[in-house]
């Protein structure tokens, strides 16, 4: 191992493996390591079955699961919104031919301590139990206004400035409720917190605009999922960068990354490569990221679908923080056999929320109670590390831990953020001009 490399990327976390792609699509030569023998990370999805349950210290699922292989279980569980950014870093980069996709079949939000389906269409809205007959009308108008919403058209305003009124005032001036404000800032902008309420709209209007153009593409839900499970996502990209002359070591353990002479050297096993950058994950830099706070997540095996989501193969369902008395929303993400990673009559739930206290199952009684009979449940809690803000510039970027969040927007802004330090570009969407079902004739 003794070559000079462009790019030395430490970990196949998704966000490693896009930016392992891009480069080497771009002529980077890459090396690409990870100290696990698997694609993936945290982001890897686990099968055959017993290997989620040896990960969580049992011996091995009972045979009332099924076929240990017909399982595909995300430690991190996130869908893709269908007009998002990883979307478009999917097609932009031609890894959809690696993959198949299927809608998610629906969003629920929780508004007292009822199940509500998040409104897909006019129809729908006029018939939803969230707000009233008046409520929809101006809850219409609000969206015909962020539709027509143009940041760069001051004409489009309507007297709103998305650099400096809040988004608490474009609510009061089409006159939304407490509870439709809710479902906007939580169900469709996904915000975690109400804190969005005093910063400026801009965003809080983007994320609606991105929302109901996802939405648009296939109607039942902004959401994607892939066949197989987020795991195929890694590898995805990892083919792309072994296409493009990008090397992979698997089971590779790294003993010291230096940064000395303009270059970096990264050794593993005794053996030293010298780089022009190196890229890693938080677990390979220790020293360079700090704490930001601690996730909660359960993976729950149901024998059912969720109650009150009309019976739906695959679905989210988000419990808004006022609901249930919380500073943070708690967020499910449910799929099936539909997507290929359970058996027929299984259903997977995946919680996930920001911890407020040193209870992990406590503060997910409130998603339990809404999944009905649950077969088997494991709870976990993930450390949330970002880089230091003052890391001196020596040619190593470290990327950031995955977020509560159930879409891949915040994690794909991580991945534009180290792109743009990398190489000084900003990441190009120009050729992202195709749907998915256009690549994958």
């Amino acid at each position: 191992m003794d070559e000079e490399y462009d790019v030395v990327i430490l970990g196949t976390g998704l966000t490693e493996c896009i930016l392992s792609g891009v480069l080497s699509v771009q002529g980077k030569k890459v090396l690409h390591m990870d100290r696990n023998s698997y694609y993936g990370a945290e982001a890897t999805s686990m099968t055959p079955l017993d290997q989620l349950y040896q990960k969580f210290g049992e011996e091995k699922a009972p045979e009332t699961m099924g076929r240990g292989r017909d399982w595909n279980v995300d430690i991190i569980p996130k869908f893709l919104m269908a007009d998002g950014k990883l979307v478009q870093m999917l097609i932009f980069t031609d890894v959809t031919r690696y993959l198949e996709f299927k809608v998610c079949e629906g969003s629920y939000v929780l508004q007292g301590n009822k199940v509500h389906k998040v409104p897909a269409s006019e129809v729908e809205a006029l018939s939803s139990g969230l707000m009233g007959m008046f409520e929809k009308r101006r809850f219409r108008k609000f969206l015909i206004f962020t539709n027509e919403f143009d940041e760069s058209n001051p004409s489009s305003w309507q007297g709103v400035d998305p650099n400096t009124t809040p988004m608490s005032a474009v609510y009061q001036k089409f006159g939304l409720d407490a509870n439709t404000q809710d479902f906007v800032g939580h169900a469709m902008c996904l915000f975690r917190t109400d804190d969005y309420l005093v910063k400026p709209c801009g965003d809080a209007i983007k994320r609606v605009k991105l929302y109901a153009s996802s939405l648009s593409r296939y109607g039942k839900s902004p959401y994607l999922y892939p066949l197989y499970g987020l795991g195929e996502l890694p590898q995805g990209f990892a083919r792309l960068s072994a296409i493009y002359g990008g090397t992979y070591m698997l089971h590779k353990p790294v003993e010291k990354v230096e940064a000395k002479d303009g270059a970096v050297f990264v050794t593993s096993e005794g053996e030293t490569v010298k780089a022009k950058q190196v890229i890693g994950d938080p677990s390979y830099f220790t020293d360079r990221v700090e704490k930001k706070g601690v996730l909660v997540r359960a993976i729950c095996i149901l024998n059912h679908p969720i109650p009150g989501t009309a019976d739906s193969a695959s679905c989210q369902l988000i419990l808004p923080q006022k609901q249930i008395g919380r500073r943070h929303d708690i967020y499910i993400c449910s799929v099936s056999s539909a997507h290929n990673v359970a058996p027929k009559g299984k259903w997977l739930a995946f919680i996930s929320t920001t911890a407020e206290t040193a209870n992990p199952h406590g503060e997910l009684e409130a998603a339990f109670a809404k999944l009905g009979t649950i077969e088997k449940k494991f709870v976990y809690t993930q450390d949330v590390f970002h880089p230091k803000a003052d890391l001196a510039a020596d040619n190593i970027f470290v990327t950031k831990s995955y977020d509560a969040t159930t879409h891949f927007e915040t994690t794909s802004e991580d991945i534009i953020r180290v792109y743009k330090e990398v190489t000084g570009k900003d990441f190009d969407f120009s050729a992202c001009k195709r749907t998915i079902e256009d690549t994958q004739e």
